[in-house]
């Protein structure tokens, strides 16, 4: 979890920050990771891009096998943490 964590910060967070979002981090299991998009990031159409381009890389870079889930909107998770 934590090269997952380290991973989103260095790459992806600078990226969707520029773009007015802001990036949490739901939850990390064995199979998957939860991102969720906020901020300009909510709603946007280029969420599926950002995924398949930014965040599907960056995560397989450090956890190869796992899946990645990206939500959207104004509201947060509830547990979820800032990606800072």
């Amino acid at each position: 979890m934590e090269q997952v964590i380290k991973a989103l910060s260095e790459l992806a967070v600078p990226l969707v920050k520029a773009d007015g979002g802001e990036l949490y981090l739901v939850s990390v299991t064995g199979e998957d990771v939860h991102v969720h998009l906020t901020g300009t990031c909510a709603g946007c159409p280029g969420a599926t891009m950002t995924r398949e381009r930014l965040l599907e890389p960056t995560v397989h870079g450090v956890a190869p096998k796992l899946a990645v889930k990206v939500t959207t909107g104004w509201r947060v998770p509830e547990g979820a943490t800032k990606v800072e």
